[in-house]
């Protein structure tokens, strides 16, 4: 991962949402639909992050869903103000949180959310933002039955395994720069998904950069 990941704007608002526990995760919860639920996978601000927080409202209201934000770094928290503070920023070691967060070891807990949504409710869907876009390509893997359906911003540690592996319909929202969904990763998706027997779509942002759905400016 790289500076992009770290950098972005702070958007004004109030969520709306509430708190609560989803599996065994602390979780930012939207909307009340009994029958479709979202499962947000966030990136390296984590579940606090007031945007992250807005868009779930967002969803809420205009999808019609329950939508749920867990906490997946275990109370860990970087700070909003990190993307608008030079020295914060330069400080915080992106690579070394990750080491601390790595797939392995966070993945069984978007596992253990995923089955309680499904339980819970008759559609599920995924979206994960630059972080988060790696996980929900693994939880909607074939034969895993834990999403309907995924949708990535600007997906990070994002692997041609992953990609082949997937088995519900998916949507990608690519930026025209992103270190991380390179050009070569962007050719492999659209190579790729559309021979899987999945819907697939790609959304493509000329001029925008990493970041831009979570962190871009408003």
């Amino acid at each position: 991962m790289s500076s992009c990941c770290k950098e972005g704007f702070n958007w004004n608002g109030t969520p709306s949402g509430k708190e609560t526990t989803l599996a065994k995760n602390k979780a930012y919860v939207a909307g009340s639909n009994k029958d479709v639920a979202i499962l947000m996978v966030h990136d390296v601000f984590g579940w606090t992050l007031p945007n992250l927080r807005l868009l779930a409202d967002h969803y809420a209201q205009e999808v019609g869903a329950t939508v749920y934000l867990p906490d997946f770094f275990d109370g860990e928290v970087v700070s909003p103000e990190t993307m608008d503070d030079p020295k914060k920023r330069e400080a915080f070691d992106v690579m070394a949180f990750i080491g601390r967060n790595g797939k392995e070891k966070r993945f069984p807990e978007m596992v253990a959310c995923a089955e309680a949504l499904r339980k819970e409710y008759k559609k599920v869907g995924a979206i994960g933002f630059c972080y988060g876009g790696w996980a929900v390509f693994q939880l909607g893997a074939k034969g895993k039955n834990l999403v309907d359906c995924i949708s990535t911003a600007h997906p990070s540690l994002l692997t041609k395994e992953e990609i082949q592996n997937v088995g519900v319909p998916v949507q990608i929202l690519a930026p025209e720069t992103d270190q991380m969904l390179t050009p070569e990763l962007k050719d492999y998706c659209n190579t790729t998904i559309p021979n899987l027997g999945v819907e697939y779509a790609y959304e493509y942002f000329p001029g925008l950069v990493h970041g831009f759905a979570a962190r871009g400016d408003p």
